[in-house]
């Protein structure tokens, strides 16, 4: 830390007590109070340098034979006027960036101007200020923190200001352009030259270059009044907003506790990391925080990590902070949804009113604010623009639009919310109807969650289970979970049914695309005939390819005939329950459970499948699903 010298005497003070004389061989005649402090002085030094001195000793040596001067609000208290006395009388001390905004306050106070006396308290302080600590990061640093002391005073002079200004152009410049050396978290000194400092000794090696964060740790001990004007200054110099967001996510971190809980040990910039402090503030003085923290963070997208975002949500929601605050976050949240994961969104209910294990309200408004900016920003996809290779392939993959991205975590979620007793069905519905169908390429995800929570409520009537599962398109649903829901006993009789026509539906596509496959192969190995000379040994490679693709396709045909008897059978088990006239056909049957294709599906030419095995599982378990539900079919007939 710069200083400078004052003064040339040595020390002429000693202390006893709660008083300070002054050894100079001469008794004193004046006592000067300061707070709990007594200095006995004498006139001449005090009232040669201070207009303010010069009149009270005027006016207290009129109607008294002891001359005693009562100074209470000197800025800096008594070790800010020993300072001052120190320097009436000529004695040395040290000007420093510690004490200067004190001595240079309690001069202005004191009217220690140059008409009083040649260079003068304030004349030296201000060239202490302009000239030294202005010039340097970590003098301005600390003259900043002591303005906290004496804020109004500070504030009268542009202390405060000049420090605060001073601060943010060397944020926003190379540190290495000013000050030297420079110490960066605890690294080496530098030379001038750059080079690396071992006791003052150059070692030629080159030191890291300084990254942008480098002022975080500093600024971070700042109050938070004074934090939050040196960051408006900066974003008034044009910091960019991801740099002034690392500085506020940073000061967040070491005043609020909470969250440090959830981070993990993989952050990547391990030395910012926030220092533990000594005792935690207050949950008042915690709320106020991240209060301010919202106003002060910009609101713009991908400038904070989600998952802090959801740090200072969750802490929000503890501390009971404003709701506009929980609201900010939830928009800053769901501007950039797609980058969360599934353990962000698992966040408990802190209300004591609310029965529900995870908040799922937060995650519908966290939704809804992203489908709205989605909407905006154009970056929805309409269902006219995605081809079949979309809707029934992957939903994996790099090439997935934020949508897609997030109706997947939010199926995830609905599938981790699912087992909660307490979960009521139009709150389950409404998550999952919000995500728009064009969202999902696969409706897998929504089954596995209808089905964990239709397991978790066993107690669901028939129609709220049908109303539940009318949520997924059985079209979109992969072969294996055809095959699941086939034989999921949870699942209303009507949605059976429709996975299984869609699963004969899928099948007989994959076979055409077999064969097509196949007759390509064929007509390219009859049309390179004549060309294979040395290439028998690739052509052999693919007609065992050929062949293994023939017996995909046979156990293809096997798994269309086992459904073709299952319609069969399942055509027959219906016609016996109906009562009404007209509804024996096929057609009608269809209709009743929603379908649109044609009852065709169900036939098959004999010469297009083989000989299958006897005997069923999935026919007799619908046979005696078929017996539960006779009377409801009856009814609904």
């Amino acid at each position: 830390m710069a200083c400078m010298k004052l003064g040339s005497k040595t020390d002429a003070f000693h202390r006893q007590g709660q008083a300070w004389f002054c050894t100079t061989g001469l008794p004193s005649d004046i006592v000067v109070e300061v707070g709990e402090m007594s200095f006995h002085l004498h006139k001449f030094p005090l009232l040669s340098r201070s207009g303010i001195m010069e009149r009270l000793i005027s006016e207290a040596s009129e109607g008294e034979e002891e001359c005693v001067i009562n100074i209470p609000d000197i800025p800096g208290g008594a070790k800010t006027f020993e300072l001052v006395a120190k320097f009436c009388y000529g004695v040395k001390f040290e000007l420093t960036a510690s004490n200067v905004v004190y001595l240079r306050c309690a001069a202005e106070h004191l009217e220690m101007t140059e008409e009083c006396g040649e260079d003068n308290l304030i004349t030296q302080t201000e060239a202490f200020l302009n000239q030294v600590v202005l010039r340097n990061w970590k003098d301005s640093l600390k003259a900043l923190q002591t303005c906290d002391d004496i804020l109004p005073h500070a504030e009268e002079l542009n202390i405060t200001k000049r420090c605060i200004e001073s601060l943010a152009t060397k944020a926003s410049t190379d540190p290495n352009l000013f000050g030297w050396p420079v110490k960066e978290h605890g690294g080496p000194m530098q030379s001038p030259g750059g080079s690396v400092l071992w006791n003052g000794i150059s070692t030629g090696a080159r030191p890291k270059k300084s990254s942008s964060d480098w002022w975080y740790e500093d600024v971070s001990t700042l109050s938070l009044p004074l934090y939050q004007r040196l960051i408006s200054v900066m974003e008034s110099r044009g910091i960019k907003q991801e740099i002034i967001a690392g500085s506020i996510t940073f000061y967040a971190k070491k005043y609020l506790p909470g969250l440090n809980r959830r981070q993990g040990t993989s952050d990547s910039s391990t030395r910012l990391a926030p220092v533990s402090l000594g005792s935690p503030p207050s949950e008042e003085d915690q709320k106020l925080l991240l209060e301010e923290v919202d106003r002060l963070l910009p609101f713009q997208k991908r400038v904070v990590p989600t998952k802090l975002l959801f740090g200072l949500l969750r802490t929000a929601m503890i501390l009971r902070a404003n709701p506009s605050c929980i609201s900010n976050f939830e928009k800053r949240i769901g501007m950039q949804l797609d980058q969360a994961t599934l353990e962000d969104l698992l966040m408990p209910n802190f209300s004591y009113s609310m029965e529900t294990l995870y908040n799922v309200d937060c995650v519908q408004r966290i939704l809804d604010h992203f489908l709205a900016m989605d909407q905006i920003t154009g970056g929805g996809v309409s269902p006219s623009s995605m081809d079949d290779g979309q809707l029934i392939g992957s939903p994996a993959g790099p090439s997935l639009t934020p949508i897609t991205m997030v109706a997947k975590l939010i199926d995830g979620y609905l599938a981790e919310v699912a087992p909660d007793v307490n979960l009521k069905l139009p709150k389950f519905q409404a998550l999952a109807a919000a995500v728009p169908e064009y969202a999902r390429p696969l409706d897998d995800g929504l089954y596995r969650a209808i089905d964990i929570y239709l397991k978790s409520h066993p107690w669901l009537a028939e129609s709220d289970r049908e109303q539940l599962c009318r949520l997924m398109d059985c079209q979109k649903l992969s072969l294996e979970a055809c095959t699941h829901a086939a034989q999921n006993e949870r699942l209303p009789l009507r949605i059976v049914v429709q996975v299984l026509f869609f699963e004969q539906l899928q099948l007989r596509t994959s076979i055409a695309g077999c064969f097509l496959v196949s007759e390509n192969l064929d007509g390219s190995r009859h049309l390179r005939s004549g060309f294979t000379g040395s290439n028998d040994g690739g052509w052999a490679t693919t007609v065992r390819e050929n062949q293994v693709l023939k017996v995909g396709m046979d156990n293809m045909r096997m798994r269309v005939s086992e459904l073709e008897k299952e319609c069969s059978n399942m055509r027959q088990e219906i016609e016996k329950l109906g009562r009404v006239k007209g509804s024996s056909t096929w057609g009608n049957v269809s209709k009743k459970f929603g379908f649109k294709i044609k009852s065709q599906m169900c036939s098959a030419q004999e010469g297009s499948v083989t000989n299958q095995h006897n005997g069923n599982e999935k026919v007799e378990k619908l046979k005696e699903r078929h017996g539960k539900h006779k009377k409801d079919s009856v009814k609904d007939e």
